[in-house]
């Protein structure tokens, strides 16, 4: 009697899976060829030798049992034979298994066509892409990735309007966090790029100002650069490659173990929970950080303008009260939360962006900051184009 794989394990029936040859032209099949004896039948099926072009039959009418893995080879056996240009034909396989084996050939037949396609496929897709083919590809890459970027910034303002709706829902905690990653933390290395860059500026213009006697106009010069231009510039730059990246990091490595997917399984948000208090947290941030900066910068200048121009303290400080308008302060500050916001965006879009392991993580990790500095002097550039044609 024929039984399943299933039925002769449970029997405990052990016939060993066998195929022979006594002719040329005729093959015996025989015992379980199940997945147990699939490494014996492996290597009597290479022993087989076909006689080519001419008519042969497998005879399966000693087959106990089958499953999947004996179904494949029996397939593979009629097809190896096949190809060296034998006729062949399985005789006697019990009904209760033909399904089994019909169902398996549909799948070989499958594979063994898309194999067939392999080699020329490989061939196609190996080959140097042209020039406007490599063109296409990164701008349909760009455009797929500002589709995403603008939906993110759609989905990020609208849980940013549920927060102001609903104020209970702010995660305070986390806020106050990232300020203080984000923002205490950064003082020391704001302080002394902003000091050297007041300094730096002094010193370019000494030699300039002493020239024609100008000397007290470097508190003018010092002032306007610091306010207006630097301080916001640096303190952004600063953050884009110290929060920034970590921002995208941290959300990358959350992506890539699936803590991310998990929040959306137990319908949290990760706009609401991960994007929101870091965008909260720098859009206070930054504005501050600019102010100290302001200081820190001018500050600089101060000191190198008593040691290379010889102009004093009370006098810089004098003329800086008196020449440096307010318009000029809150250009400055007014700068600094749009360059928090591309901070925060571009940090989280990037690491929400992230797909594989470790690789992609470092990838999006690069990319965030180089976007957001790229994003930050664009941006500075607008706004210095915006404020000439409305003369601030």
């Amino acid at each position: 009697m024929a039984l399943t794989a299933a039925e002769s394990l449970a029997r405990g029936v052990a016939a060993a899976a066998a195929v022979s040859q006594p002719t040329a032209n005729q093959l015996l099949l025989s015992g379980h060829w199940t997945a147990a004896c699939a490494g014996a039948l492996n290597a009597q099926l290479l022993a087989l030798r076909p006689a080519a072009a001419t008519p042969a039959v497998a005879d399966a009418r000693r087959v106990d049992a089958l499953d999947t893995a004996g179904a494949w080879l029996m397939h593979t056996l009629l097809q190896r034979f096949e190809d060296q240009g034998a006729i062949i034909e399985l005789q006697g396989l019990h009904p209760k298994f033909a399904p089994l084996y019909a169902l398996v050939g549909k799948q070989f037949t499958t594979q063994s066509s898309a194999n067939a396609a392999a080699p020329s496929a490989s061939y196609a897709g190996d080959a140097d892409p042209g020039v406007l083919q490599r063109i296409g590809q990164r701008s349909w890459r760009t455009g797929q990735q500002l589709l995403a970027g603008f939906s993110f910034i759609g989905e990020t303002a609208m849980a940013l309007l549920s927060w102001v709706v609903h104020p209970s829902r702010i995660r305070w905690r986390a806020v106050f966090f990232n300020i203080r990653s984000a923002g205490v933390d950064a003082l020391p290395i704001v302080a002394i790029l902003s000091f050297l860059l007041g300094v730096v500026v002094a010193y370019q213009a000494a030699d300039q100002l002493r020239q024609f006697g100008a000397n007290i106009f470097v508190a003018d010069l010092v002032g306007l650069a610091m306010l207006r231009e630097f301080a916001p510039l640096i303190t952004a730059i600063i953050l884009a490659g110290r929060s920034g990246s970590a921002y995208a990091a941290q959300i990358g490595t959350m992506a890539v173990t699936e803590e991310i997917d998990a929040m959306r399984t137990i319908a949290l948000s990760p706009i609401e929970i991960l994007v929101l208090p870091k965008l909260l947290a720098l859009l206070i941030t930054v504005p501050l950080l600019t102010v100290f900066a302001d200081i820190l910068g001018v500050a600089g200048g101060m000191v190198m303008a008593q040691a290379q121009l010889g102009v004093g303290y009370a006098d810089f400080l004098e003329r800086f009260v008196a020449n440096i308008s307010v318009t000029s302060y809150l250009v400055g500050i007014g700068k600094a939360p749009v360059f928090a916001a591309i901070i925060a965006l571009v940090g989280c879009f990037q690491g929400l962006q992230t797909r594989g392991g470790a690789d992609s993580v470092g990838r999006h990790t690069t990319r965030s900051v180089v976007q957001a500095i790229f994003l930050v002097i664009v941006a500075d550039a607008a706004f210095s184009v915006m404020f000439s044609i409305f003369e601030l």
